[in-house]
């Protein structure tokens, strides 16, 4: 199923049961996509505030969230900056 009809499952309320499951699937696509993104723009030379101004959460947040799960191979440094 596409991400959009899956989006569109999650927005229709008649059928709440599915509803849910569709939101548990963008919710995992989203996880999976973000985590992209920020070893992305780590490669690219974003700092963790970058990429936390992105997200719009905190360094400490962003940092956090993903440095354990990061590709460790990124060269970065492995400090919470």
């Amino acid at each position: 199923m596409e991400s959009t009809d899956i989006a569109e499952v999650a927005a229709d309320t008649s059928d709440p049961h599915a509803g849910l499951r569709a939101i548990s699937s963008l919710r995992a696509l989203t996880d999976a996509l973000e985590l992209r993104q920020v070893e992305a723009g780590l490669r690219a030379g974003m700092t963790w505030q970058q990429i936390a101004d992105a997200l719009g959460v905190t360094r400490q947040a962003a940092h956090k969230k993903h440095a354990r799960r990061v590709d460790q191979t990124i060269p970065i440094p492995r400090r919470h900056a």
